[in-house]
């Protein structure tokens, strides 16, 4: 009797053993990982060559797989129609984070990006694996974003463990990230 064939790795699989993997976002390819995992974090950190001190984005389907990370008491009520009009969609608020938020996710601030997205890849993604990924532009910090499969895998080969070879969302640009307290535009 022969041994069976495994079956391929899903990409669910991928993040759950800690890989990074390349996906598609509403206007570039990310990078993205597990944001519990520090190893995870780490690798993708280090395959972008970027410091942890500035913090990383995190992507979610809804806003409940964010409460985890953000300390929600301390964002004003008045606030609350800003955020919650501009999503699902390209709005990255900077948020105060929850205290028990990592550091590799945060940096050096005790405040964490977060955006919920109308990717339908993205909320698929978020959906199985059951909380936010871990999101930031699929290129070399500083370098060109990638915008194709093909780029990013000319860019990073076996340094990730899973490919989404899907559609970019059609946006031209990369989020707006905005201060939810300030109204300070950070990108945009």
């Amino acid at each position: 009797m022969t041994d069976p064939i495994p079956s391929p790795l899903t990409v669910v699989d991928a993040l759950k053993q800690g890989g990074v993997i390349v996906y598609p976002t509403e206007a570039v390819f990310g990078l993205g990982c597990d944001p519990d995992n520090q190893q995870a974090v780490a690798s993708l950190l280090a395959i972008k060559q970027r410091p942890v001190e500035k913090g990383l984005i995190l992507i979610a389907d809804n806003y409940g797989q964010l409460l985890k990370y953000i300390d929600d008491a301390k964002i004003p009520m008045d606030k609350r129609a800003d955020i919650f009009s501009s999503w699902p969609g390209a709005i990255t608020w900077v948020m105060p984070a929850a205290k028990n938020t990592p550091k590799w996710l945060t940096g050096q601030f005790d405040t964490i990006a977060v955006r919920v997205t109308d990717h339908p890849t993205v909320k698929r993604l978020c959906q199985e694996l059951g909380k936010p990924l871990v999101s930031t532009s699929a290129n070399l910090s500083g370098q060109e974003t990638v915008t194709s499969i093909a780029m990013a895998k000319s860019e990073f080969a076996e340094q990730v463990a899973f490919y989404v070879d899907e559609p970019l969302g059609g946006n031209t640009q990369p989020s707006t990230i905005k201060d939810v307290m300030t109204g300070k535009v950070f990108r945009g």
